[in-house]
């Protein structure tokens, strides 16, 4: 017997099965459970468009459609037809990241289209933990203050420029770019260590819901690393992040840093999946 699929964009009436899609695997959907937790599921307030994959007249896969192509949930025919969608409107992010599992597919039917990419960067370990971390943390290490914003900013841009591979200030001048930072500081979720107008370590927590969280930003000036300011760092972010934010902390790094995922594991991170991230 043949099953009957569909593609449609979902609205706010969507919004209670979507959120029980999403709560499938909290870590791993955190970005895109994040986002519709705060705005719901109106286009203009999401920042793009909620793909709905619909089999029998279930909601079975979602992919959030905005300035990051990120599916959620999607199996092989959630894959092909997420990616038919991108593929027939053309390119309008700058990334597709999520899941592996799915991201590695769909990049396969749309590299004809839209490769080459900047950068394909196929194994990313995602971690996480809920307990607090087995090493001590860095008292010095607490949230940034409003009024701290232009001390932050210079490091945000430099790890971002860092990690990504372009600026942040290209475009708008980087005016998108700090209120985002400033967003994060206003809502409690940027931690670092300040040691007069210079950042020696800092995190930020970008998304959040009731089960998980997910650190990004985190960063040590190259000149001072290798001195345990990242250990020490990341277990106070996971600290406060477990005391007052979500139950689960978690981040995802990429395969060759080494580094990184050294630090994360002594902070007490596992591995609990991989995500992939195609970069435009």
């Amino acid at each position: 017997m043949l099953r009957t699929s569909s593609l449609r964009v979902l609205g706010p009436p969507d919004l209670p099965e979507v959120t029980q899609l999403l709560d499938r695997d909290p870590v791993a959907n955190v970005f895109v459970a994040s986002r519709v937790r705060a705005v719901g599921l109106e286009a203009w307030r999401l920042g793009g468009e909620m793909w709905g994959h619909v089999t029998e007249g279930r909601l079975d896969a979602l992919c959030h459609a905005g300035a990051n192509l990120v599916p959620v949930q999607a199996g092989p025919d959630a894959q092909r037809a997420f990616a038919d969608r991108a593929r027939r409107q053309g390119r309008r992010c700058a990334s597709i990241v999520g899941l592996k599992s799915a991201v590695g597919p769909m990049w396969e039917l749309l590299e004809p289209a839209w490769g080459p990419a900047r950068e394909v960067r196929r194994d990313q370990p995602l971690m996480a933990t809920a307990s607090p971390a087995p090493v001590p943390a860095d008292p010095e290490v607490r949230r940034v203050r409003p009024d701290e914003l232009d001390i932050l900013l210079p490091a945000c841009i430099e790890m971002f420029t860092e990690e990504v591979g372009v600026s942040p200030a290209l475009g708008d001048g980087g005016a998108t770019y700090r209120a985002r930072v400033a967003e994060l500081i206003a809502l409690g979720r940027s931690f670092a260590r300040i040691d007069g107008d210079r950042v020696l370590f800092k995190a930020e927590v970008g998304s959040v819901t009731a089960s998980a969280c997910q650190v990004q930003g985190v960063w040590v000036p190259p000149e001072l690393r290798g001195n345990g300011l990242s250990t020490a760092g990341m277990a106070a972010v996971v600290q406060a992040a477990l005391s007052d934010i979500a139950p689960v902390v978690s981040l995802y790094v990429n395969d060759y840093n080494r580094a990184a995922r050294a630090t994360y594991r002594r902070v007490g991170f596992q591995d609990v999946d991989t995500f992939m991230s195609v970069l435009f």
